[in-house]
């Protein structure tokens, strides 16, 4: 299989529309539907059911897909290791992170970084803790900011801050003129938090088991700010970092009420493959990263 064969499918596989595929690879339906015909006839299988317009990948494309994008990024890596040869001062380093992330850390790590090495470039995702974690172990990410620690095999770790949890409050709740609060106290509210998948969600489950209740939770989102601004409307209440509380707009941010629990601080760290060969432009990265942890107070 090509390289360009390579890009087509998984787009094809990913989207599972022939219509919206040939529009990203800029290509006509029919010339696509071709090219699907032509790969299924070579493989002897047919890699998608058809309904209709719409293809699903059916158990001969799923096994396919996962070698396709093996192989896209066993070439993505080779092609990065030539660049790192031909010039090491330029390159990519492909990030990945939790929305919560994006606000301030990292910008920091970025910016900091960039003042040395100016001609790397960044590309950057954000996601849910296991989309990151699966990006990173599946080579479409070269690193990957996350908490809490995944517990993976495969992985690389460095922790590089502990942030304090709160319980976040709207302004006229019973609790808000508390300076400290345990979460049972709160577990007869209604709870907004993150869906599952998210490291925020994960924490939560935990620290009410740990506190020996089920939470009651009315809303769920992927987006820490959506959650903030749900509790300051008075919806219910949550945990949110209390060093690095998500950034809102012109409306009063919540109230947060540092928790005593133990174990409220979530473990923010950087995560790689342990299998992977980084490129000159994601091991300099990495060790910028690493040596900021250290010598941060």
């Amino acid at each position: 299989m090509a390289s360009d064969d390579l890009h087509w499918f998984t787009m094809l596989a990913e989207l599972e529309r022939v219509g919206a595929a040939a529009e990203r690879l800029h290509l006509t339906q029919p010339t696509l539907s071709r090219m699907l015909a032509r790969l299924e006839r070579q493989l002897g299988v047919r890699l998608f059911d058809r309904h209709g317009k719409r293809l699903a990948l059916n158990d001969f494309g799923r096994v396919y897909y996962e070698h396709a994008r093996r192989a896209q990024a066993e070439l993505d890596a080779a092609a990065r290791e030539l660049a790192d040869l031909a010039n090491p001062a330029q390159g990519v380093v492909r990030l990945s992170f939790l929305h919560s992330f994006g606000a301030r850390l990292v910008p920091e790590l970025i910016s900091g970084f960039r003042r040395g090495s100016a001609r790397i470039t960044f590309t950057l995702n954000q996601d849910a803790v296991e989309s990151v974690t699966e990006r990173v172990l599946d080579g479409t990410a070269d690193l990957g900011l996350v908490s809490p620690r995944p517990g993976v095999p495969g992985l690389g770790w460095r922790t590089l801050q502990h942030q304090l949890l709160a319980l976040a409050v709207p302004a006229d709740h019973r609790l808000a003129a508390r300076r400290q609060v345990r979460l049972a106290e709160a577990a007869d509210a209604d709870f907004i938090t993150m869906h599952l998948g998210f490291g925020m969600r994960r924490i939560l489950d935990d620290l009410c088991a740990a506190a020996d209740f089920r939470p009651r939770i009315t809303f769920e989102s992927s987006d820490l700010v959506t959650v903030s601004g749900l509790v300051a409307a008075g919806l219910g209440v949550s945990i949110l970092p209390l060093e690095e509380p998500p950034v809102r707009g012109p409306l009063p941010a919540p109230v947060l009420i540092p928790l005593t629990d133990p174990g409220a601080s979530r473990a923010v760290g950087l995560i790689w493959s342990a299998s992977a060969v980084p490129s000159e432009a994601v091991r300099r990265f990495r060790e910028f990263v690493l040596a900021r942890s250290q010598s941060a107070p």
